[in-house]
Formats: C-alpha cells, structure tokens, sequence
C-alpha cells in the first residue's frame, strides 16, 4: 500500500499517548521502529498507517472517549490499532488473547466497548458479539476475513495518511485494563494517559533505553509488560523485534540476525532458552541487558543467564494496577540478587502492617507491600468498592504482596497477601474458577489452591466436593473449565474431598488445602 511520507518539524515530548508516533516520526524517521513477522515499518511509515487507521475510525463515528478493544496476538496491525485508537481520543481495551468467548463478552459489555479489533481465529467465535454487547463494528486482521466483518486492510486503503490526533488532558482516561477477578469476575483498571506514559519513560530511564537499542520480545503487548515495552521503545526511538508466541529457537535466531541489545521476558522464557542445547551456539553478544518480571525467578538460574547470556539480567515488579513497572534495577546501578530493586522515580514504597495499614513498619520489618504515585491507576471502571479497597484516601495503593525494604532502599518480596496464582507470568484468582467450577451441575462445593511447577511457577489445583449421589470424573471438570475460563486458568489437577480445612468462622482456608494432597 503507497502511502506519502513526510517528516514533520521536532515536535515536543508526548503528554499523551496519541501523541507518541507523531513525535518519534518527528525524530526517527525511517529508522526502523518494528519487526513483526513479515512486516517491517520505519518510524514514518507506521505513523503513516495509524494515521489511515484514524481516518477510518473516524468514518465508522469512532467518537473521543468511546472504547476500542484489541483482541489478538502481536503483530503489526495490533500495534497501529493501539496507536490509531489513541490518536481519535478512544480509550484502548487491550484484553489477554487467551481469554474465552464468554469472558470477551463479559469484558465489552462492562466497559461498554464499541469497537473489536482482532485476529480471525480470534473474531470467528465472537459473530453474535453484535447483539449481546454494546460493539458495533468487528474488524478483522489479514486477508481471511469472516462473514460480518470488516477488513483491517480494506478499512486502510484508500485513506490518508495524513491526521491530527485529537487533544486529550494528560490526566483523562486512556486506558481500561482487566485484571482476573478476585470476586469471581475480572475488573478494569482505569489509566490516564499520565499513568502509561510516565511508567514507559521512567522505565527507559531506569534501564538507559535510547534510539542505539533493537529489543527482542515475546511479550504479549496486551498485558502491561509487554505494553510498557512497546511503548519505551517508540518514545525512545528503539527497533521493537515483536513475535506473536513464544519459541526459543525462533527467538534465539531473532536476537542473533537483529543484533538485539535487550530481551525481555517471564522466567519460563528464560528456563526454556537455558535448556535448549543449542544456546551456546547462538552469538548473543550485541545483548545489552535482559529484564525479567511476572514471577520471581531463582537466584541461580538468574545467575546462569547471566553467565551464558554474558549480560545483566535486571529484575522488575509490577501490576496491572501500576501501567506496569513499579520498581526494578537501574542498568548501571547495584543489583541485589533476590530483590525485585528500588521504585521508579517519582514512585514511593513503604511496608505496612498486614492487619493495619495505618501502622507503617522499619526497615526489613515484613508486611503488605505499598504504592503511591503517578503510575497508581484511576480507580476500577464501574466499582467503586473495589478501588475504595485498594486506594487509601490518601493515594497509597494496596499491592496484596508481602514485603520488606532493607535499608539500601532495596525491596524484596516474601509471599502474596492475596491467594492469587501466577501461571507462566499470567494472574490467576481462585475466586475466579471457583465461581465458573461451582456451576458444574456435579460440584457441591471448589476450593482452588497452588501447587508447584517447574516450568510455570505456580499451577491452579481444585479441590472438589461432589454433590451427593454423583461420582464426576477429573476429565469432565477440566473440559467443563475450558469451555469456560481461559487456557492458563484451567485447573491442571482435580482432588475430590470430604471437607476443606476451614477457620473458626467457616472460611476456607486456602493456604491449608495442599495439606489435603494425596
């Protein structure tokens, strides 16, 4: 598609995120900006595209503050949408790829989304979203498109490629993000164009990112991670080399024919590129540094990548809460080992007692995690409750994470507060499966706990009461939960009880269940 490219005069530093193409075209031109599959685009080509996809939007009666959904893998088209949505003042709706077709149509109905963008094997199960939700319009990625859909390429042709982004406040909202629900039913935390962008700066600041760096990464754009990668390397000017999944020999040769200087990714990712037995073969030399977050990772393993990656591997902390980040390791600074580093500028922590979050605790004293600052989201869309539980008044953000700061200012986290699982990086609640494994008509009562995994850190584990009279199989719950939850979130073992180990007040307490293990 010929589109005509112009350098526009420097503009200034982005205060929103409609704002970040037009000013790194400004500055980087036809540098290279991202690698995705067959596609290529400069600087100035992919502000050209976001510019057509604007246009577009605004044809269909896209309207400034309307929500625009993304639902599918990375890949270039899902980067121009973010952008293009941005740039005719929608609020984006990035949701997790492995959501399920029930779970996509709880999230549009309660942000109230009017637009989805997606892959075909991801829009194909959603042809009646039309009539359960508020979406009009469902535009489909790459040449096979479904009956009732509109074409991502058809929509681009033929439209300018010229666009002025419309003016938002750098504190309105940009940004609902939906984290698994600790009530049964995910939430949408609320961001401004602040709380992203601060985050994506003061991260390419922690980490010394400049126009010099060509980052490698797997990580979904959707999630917050992935998105703060995106993002620092657009403002910064960097080369964003983007697959659409995970595999280490795919990315191993990526790193080596791009000459990458960062990596970013979950400890599976690295776990799995150590075993390869080819790894020593590959020239990782240009690599800079390596960040991991999502999960902790051993010490000795972080060790060991940085032994044969020949580079420092940074370790970060964050939350859907948070756009993000909300510490890490500076790239020329002091590395505790164990620890998840020092906060982001501007970025405050303390430890509060568990039982009273009005009692702050000294140093290496171990209590619930706090955060305050301007990367703390907005609040959750349409819950009031839920934000008043998790912002004080006063702006300190409950992290539910167990913690301690040592007196260098280093934090380093001991347990989770919340009984949330973290599955390959992925947040997992097991209110959340409970509520969808209660609903099987041979379940009397689900408890969901952890258990332990190699790979994957932690995997979901039922503990199952049957209802009298019935005898269910193991396999008919599993295949009960993928009908209904996405794949991360499906239980990996099934145990049927007699009872669950509960308090004084019949809570069940779910710390205790794997002392039910068999």
């Amino acid at each position: 598609m010929q589109v005509e490219l112009k350098m526009n005069p420097k503009i200034g530093m982005p205060k929103t995120l409609g704002e970040i193409l037009p000013y790194a075209a400004s500055r980087f031109g036809s540098k290279p900006a991202l690698i995705a599959g067959d596609a290529e685009l400069s600087f100035l080509e992919l502000e050209a595209q976001t510019n057509q996809l604007a246009n577009a939007f605004v044809n269909l009666g896209v309207q400034p503050g309307e929500r625009i959904t993304l639902y599918g893998t990375n890949c270039s088209e899902w980067v121009v949408s973010y952008y293009a949505a941005l740039k005719v003042g929608a609020v984006i709706n990035p949701i997790n790829v492995m959501l399920t077709p029930e779970e996509v149509s709880y999230v549009a109905n309660d942000c109230g989304s009017a637009v989805l963008l997606g892959t075909a094997d991801k829009l194909a199960p959603l042809t009646d979203i039309k009539q359960q939700s508020p979406i009009r319009e469902l535009i489909c990625f790459g040449d096979e498109v479904p009956a009732g859909m509109l074409s991502f390429n058809a929509l681009l042709n033929g439209e300018s490629s010229e666009f002025e982004p419309v003016v938002s406040q750098a504190d309105s909202l940009s940004t609902i993000c939906y984290t698994s629900g600790t009530t049964g039913h995910p939430k949408g935390a609320m961001h401004s164009h602040r709380n992203v962008l601060i985050n994506a700066n003061m991260t390419a600041l922690m980490h010394g990112r400049t126009d010099k760096d060509t980052v490698v990464t797997a990580l979904p754009c959707s999630h917050v991670y992935g998105n703060v990668v995106m993002n620092a390397a657009m403002i910064k000017g960097m080369t964003l080399v983007l697959h659409s999944r995970f595999d280490e020999k795919v990315i191993l040769e990526s790193m080596q024919a791009h000459k990458a200087t960062l990596f970013e990714g979950v400890p599976t990712m690295y776990m799995y590129l150590l075993n390869h037995p080819e790894l020593d073969q590959y020239d990782l030399s240009s690599l800079r540094i390596c960040t991991v977050g999502g999960q902790t990772m051993p010490v000795a393993k972080m060790e060991e990548v940085e032994r044969r990656f020949d580079c420092p591997l940074i370790e970060l902390w964050g939350m859907t809460e948070l756009a993000g980040l909300g510490t890490t390791s500076a790239d020329s600074g002091p590395i505790e080992r164990g620890s998840i580093g020092v906060t982001l500028p501007y970025v405050e922590a303390k430890v509060v007692d568990t039982e009273d979050a009005s009692k702050t605790l000294g140093v290496d004293e171990v209590g619930e995690l706090m955060m305050k600052g301007p990367i703390v989201m907005m609040g959750y869309y349409g819950n009031d409750t839920g934000t008043a539980e998790t912002i004080e008044p006063d702006g300190w953000l409950h992290t539910g994470d167990v913690a301690r700061i040592d007196k260098s200012g280093h934090i380093f986290i001991v347990d989770r507060k919340k009984d949330m699982i973290v599955t390959a990086g992925f947040n997992v609640y097991p209110a959340e499966l409970e509520r969808v494994i209660s609903g099987h008509p041979d379940v009397a009562m689900v408890a969901v706990g952890a258990v332990k995994d190699e790979k994957k850190g932690e995997l979901a584990k039922a503990y199952i009461i049957p209802k009298d009279g019935t005898q269910p199989a193991a396999e008919a719950i599993i295949s009960y939960c993928r009908e209904h939850l996405a794949a991360y979130k499906v239980p990996r073992e099934i145990q049927f009880v007699d009872d669950f180990p509960k308090t004084s007040s019949g809570k069940v307490m779910r710390r205790k269940l794997h002392e039910l293990d068999t």
